[in-house]
């Protein structure tokens, strides 16, 4: 069975803001010493550190970041184009600011480069997918020696240490279905998943990434749509809720444990992306949906869950809305509520989830503060949510 978690405008999880189930830890539990001085690596232009193979993406490389797929052939296309780029005009690659971007004289001949690269495409899906490897690759290399391969903060913001792993037991595997703007993102929270439970539980897969979407649809293809959920709960889609889980199949109690057969597990893939982007990102399921089944119209499910700590730091469209491992942690919890899952220990395994959210929200504050930056949530939400 396997679920969606879902980030667009169209996208609605309604939350009420004192859960019954998960209660995030204050944050004014929360201890930051300021430091007088900022640190400079975090603040000047960093330039492209090439590494071994003309700083081309190996595999054992590609998946210290985060996937467990092979090192596309894409992104390493897009990064010989961009060292040749840099022999042809005499300049180096220098990265800077949130994501990061090129900049400088070779921001602006590479953007020209891209363009016309983009341009001269004329297929569509090879349009997307060289939107998506240009992304990756320049995080990637704007990221070598600068950010932790693990939390994705910089290496003297690490908070690995710090996340106590956990077991998503009985047979649960999450997939984070992440936009590439979103990867290697600090304030991500997707990325707690597979820090917490392991590649395999929980795995990452890049939209418009050809070896990872194959990867994840190999596995649908062998659980089955029976199998296969969208948590996108909104006013256009049919709308199911997790008391679907009360009937008799797939699973069957015996005693006190959940027994759940190996070739059915659970796959909850969470769309890990702003609002505004996981609209594309739901329409790309359900089109390979309809392409593997015949059907498009994946079953979602509706969610009631709390609003995450995380909306401080990040800001949400509104407090209904949350990020991708606050919606996990609710999941989990409202799993743990169901009579076939009550002892399945789901709960301590919401709790670990929050308990790293909370350490992330830690390192992030405290960045902030000794950078001199503000750690207020700006107020984006309104009244008129649909």
């Amino acid at each position: 069975m396997v679920f969606t978690i879902a980030t667009t405008k169209s996208f609605t999880y309604r939350f009420s803001l004192l859960p019954p189930k998960i209660h995030f830890k204050s944050l004014h539990t929360i201890t930051v010493t300021a430091m007088t001085t900022s640190s400079s690596s975090s603040r000047q232009p960093r330039t492209s550190n090439g590494g071994g193979g003309e700083g081309l993406i190996t595999s054992q490389e590609w998946q210290r970041w985060g996937p467990i797929s092979q090192v596309p052939s894409i992104v390493n296309d897009v990064i010989q184009d961009l060292k040749m780029l840099e022999k042809n005009i005499d300049a180096h690659m220098v990265f800077g600011g949130i994501g990061g971007k090129l900049k400088g004289d070779f921001r602006v001949q590479e953007d020209k480069k891209h363009r016309a690269t983009y341009e001269a495409l004329g297929d569509s899906e090879k349009k997307f997918q060289f939107f998506s490897a240009r992304q990756i690759a320049c995080r990637l290399l704007g990221s070598r020696d600068y950010l932790c391969q693990k939390c994705w903060l910089p290496q003297e913001d690490c908070m690995c240490s710090k996340v106590k792993p956990s077991t998503l037991k009985h047979n649960l595997r999450f997939w984070v279905y992440m936009h590439p703007k979103d990867f290697l993102r600090q304030n991500n929270t997707g990325k707690l998943l597979w820090q917490v439970f392991g590649v395999e539980a929980a795995t990452l897969c890049i939209f418009g990434i050809p070896e990872d979407e194959e990867l994840m649809w190999n596995a649908f293809k062998l659980a089955g749509k029976n199998r296969v959920w969208c948590l996108y709960p909104n006013q256009n889609t049919l709308q199911e809720s997790l008391l679907i889980f009360n009937d008799e199949s797939p699973t069957e109690l015996d005693g006190t444990e959940l027994k759940i057969k190996s070739d059915e597990t659970l796959n909850f893939i969470l769309l890990d992306g702003t609002w505004s982007n996981s609209a594309a990102m739901l329409k790309r399921l359900k089109d390979q949906a309809k392409l593997v089944w015949g059907d498009e119209d994946l079953p979602c499910i509706t969610l009631s869950t709390g609003a995450s700590a995380m909306h401080k730091l990040r800001p949400q469209p509104s407090w209904d809305r949350t990020c991708t491992a606050a919606a996990a942690i609710g999941l989990l919890s409202e799993l743990q509520g169901l009579p076939k899952f009550s002892s399945c220990g789901l709960d301590e395994q919401a709790e670990a989830v929050e308990d790293a959210v909370v350490v992330l929200l830690e390192a992030l504050t405290a960045r902030r503060v000794r950078m001199g930056r503000s750690i207020t949530r700006k107020q984006r939400h309104n009244n008129d949510i649909c």
